[in-house]
């Protein structure tokens, strides 16, 4: 019996999934859940829908899957923010990291996670971006937490509301950004909400 060659066993992607994704994470970003139809997806991604539906599943499922390429991708600033030496720095490279995305022209403005489905009607899109915002928010609260035991925060300080101040700041410089604000006016921005940082 002849053994079969890859041609035989099913015809190979004619596309990059990788790129195909990096495509829709700019549709989602731009236009947000609700906005982006499968129309707008697939000629992004320059595939057709059964393509589509092969290779990621439904509409909510190629959401996520770009929302982990953003967490990966545009936004992996701020895990490797968390495990700068002291507090100050890992908050200080999470304000300079919104502020360098603010100035990419490879990007669209603001932040995928807000403007994607803070306006969707889509109960199970808008579940997954809160929980990736409140994941990022508690790895924060956990990094502070270490501070403070290391005695790298006042004794008073508080992790869980210092952790919610940032990426308040963090979300409003990010729709700042969707809205035309420049990267000075956003490093302005950061550098106020960094004199607020409790002093040791």
């Amino acid at each position: 019996m002849k053994s079969e060659t890859p041609a035989q066993l099913g015809r190979p992607r004619a596309f990059d999934p990788d790129a195909a994704l990096d495509r829709a994470m700019h549709v989602f970003w731009a236009k947000g859940y609700e906005g982006a139809s499968l129309s707008d997806l697939t000629r992004a991604m320059r595939i057709n829908r059964p393509s589509l539906y092969a290779a990621f599943g439904n509409k909510e499922e190629l959401f996520r899957k770009v929302l982990d390429r953003y967490m990966d991708g545009p936004v992996a600033y701020f895990a490797k923010a968390l495990a700068a030496p002291k507090a100050r720095e890992v908050v200080e490279e999470i304000f300079l990291g919104t502020v360098r995305m603010a100035d990419d022209p490879k990007i669209p403005a603001g932040c995928l996670m807000v403007q994607g489905a803070l306006a969707c009607g889509n109960a199970s899109a808008r579940k997954e971006a809160v929980a990736r915002r409140a994941a990022s928010e508690a790895a924060l609260r956990h990094r502070l937490q270490q501070a403070k035991r290391e005695g790298d925060l006042p004794k008073n300080a508080a992790p869980a509301e210092l952790a919610h101040y940032v990426m308040t700041v963090v979300r409003g410089m990010a729709v700042q950004s969707a809205g035309g604000a420049s990267r000075d006016q956003l490093r302005r921005v950061a550098q106020i909400a960094l004199r607020a940082w409790p002093k040791r």
